[in-house]
């Protein structure tokens, strides 16, 4: 007997926080990918001349990022905590999802309001304006209060391991490591010495909390995994008690964070390596066995599928695929140029496709209709491609060494081979865009009221 990885349908404020969180990811991604055009577009071959306006670049990087990275994943936490929720301090839930929404409201708005001074740090780039740390204030605020309910109102695992228990272990430990992430926020902002300012205090400042927070991306990521593998045919061959090791396994490098800051000095350079080492080699460690036993699932059932099942398994196929490239091209990166984000973006973006899956999966439970159509079919693989296209010209050209964050001229395309590989990164990231797009147009058009 296999066993299944499913949750049940959330009811009353658990759904409608659940419809909230999803909302605001939703609308991260909207304001996000209006920059996302204008930020590949200056990069591209051609193109780049167009766009001389390197100061803009960097601020719209700096909105893209917080949007499309901060922002859209800590919502889809939201979104999956708030599904496993029980309905435990209802006003808890809405206040968090409120002062995230604030939040969010304020840094978007905040270039307009004459916020400048961008400094492209890891993690979460910062405008130097108080009017932009208000908004990350309050959105951080929003996210603890989040996170603090989701440890007292989730759904227990259980008394009998099941797979609906062993998901439900796995949000918990990205609540726990999310907890952590927040201390080690905290506790970067209270030990860093008032004498470091600019881009190294901010560096400092979100590089254990940015760190930590990646295991809960992973974590989340995982469940996704195995929820998609059920519920689109391709049904992990995994014991729940498994999974459940596997999960705790997989936090443990998180969890390892509250040593590095006991161990070490903030400035030293063992903390800054420590939190390298844990997130290089232990960002793997439950995501290879779980792809391992969800994978012979695509060879085990030929369908019929449906759009929507056809669209998730696609979903979870990409997933697994980019973040097994991503963690691959990890282990090549020498110096600071372009293969860093090829590593990271083949990764988040194999958690934004287990995400984009599991949202088109339960539209129909939300209440909304099932996606349905060519574009729900073609959106993961088309999304999926363009960013692998675009992860690989990336890694192409920083084998060459074409440096990071860098825009027009500044990135020193004087031979063929830079060329071709920012050639190919712009054209992956305009399909990208178009699958991005197109998930934007399924999941609102499935939520559009009926008439």
């Amino acid at each position: 007997m296999i066993d299944s990885y499913d949750l049940d349908t959330p009811e009353g404020s658990s759904r409608t926080l659940t419809i909230g969180w999803l909302s605001l990811a939703l609308g991260s991604l909207v304001v996000g990918g209006l920059f996302t055009i204008l930020i590949v577009m200056s990069r591209t071959p051609g193109i780049q001349d167009v766009f001389p306006w390197i100061d803009f670049f960097h601020t719209a990087l700096v909105v893209h990022v917080d949007l499309t990275v901060l922002v859209w994943f800590l919502s889809c936490a939201g979104m999956l905590w708030s599904y496993n929720s029980q309905g435990r301090c209802t006003a808890c839930g809405w206040s968090a999802l409120g002062l995230c929404i604030l939040g969010a409201f304020i840094l978007t708005l905040s270039p307009f309001l004459g916020a400048g001074g961008p400094l492209m740090n890891n993690y979460v780039p910062v405008l130097q304006d108080p009017t932009f740390f208000v908004g990350l204030g309050i959105f951080g605020i929003g996210f603890t209060l989040l996170v603090v309910r989701g440890l007292v109102s989730s759904h227990p695992i259980g008394s009998s391991i099941s797979g609906s228990g062993a998901l439900r272990f796995g949000l918990y430990t990205a609540l726990l490591i999310a907890l952590v992430s927040v201390g080690a926020l905290i506790s970067s902002w209270l030990l860093i010495p008032d004498s470091l300012t600019g881009q190294y205090y901010y560096e400092l400042l979100f590089w254990g909390g940015g760190h930590t927070i990646q295991f809960t991306h992973v974590q989340l990521m995982l469940v996704a995994w195995l929820w998609l593998g059920t519920v689109s045919a391709a049904v992990p061959r995994l014991k729940p008690r498994i999974a459940i090791l596997l999960f705790a396994l997989g936090a443990l490098p998180g969890l390892a964070t509250v040593y590095v800051y006991l161990a070490y000095d903030i400035t030293s350079a063992s903390h800054t390596l420590w939190l390298t080492w844990l997130m290089q080699y232990g960002g793997g460690l439950a995501a290879l066995p779980i792809a391992l036993v969800i994978v012979p699932g695509f060879l085990g059932h030929s369908g019929p599928f449906d759009d929507q099942r056809r669209a998730q398994r696609s979903a979870l196929f990409f997933s697994i695929l980019l973040f097994t490239t991503g963690g691959i091209i990890g282990y090549l990166i020498s110096g600071s140029n372009v293969t860093i984000p090829a590593h990271y973006h083949g990764s988040i973006v194999a958690v934004t496709l287990a995400f984009m899956g599991i949202t088109y999966h339960i539209l129909p439970r939300l209440g909304f209709r099932q996606p349905a159509g060519k574009m729900a079919r073609l959106q993961p693989a088309l999304y999926g491609t363009g960013q692998m296209l675009h992860v690989l010209g990336l890694a192409w050209s920083g084998g060459y060494g074409v440096q990071r964050k860098t825009a027009g001229s500044a990135q020193a395309l004087e031979s063929i081979e830079k060329l071709a590989g920012m050639g190919l990164m712009g054209l992956g990231g305009l399909i990208a865009i178009v699958g991005g797009l197109l998930f934007l147009v399924v999941v609102f058009r499935a939520m559009w009221p009926r008439n």
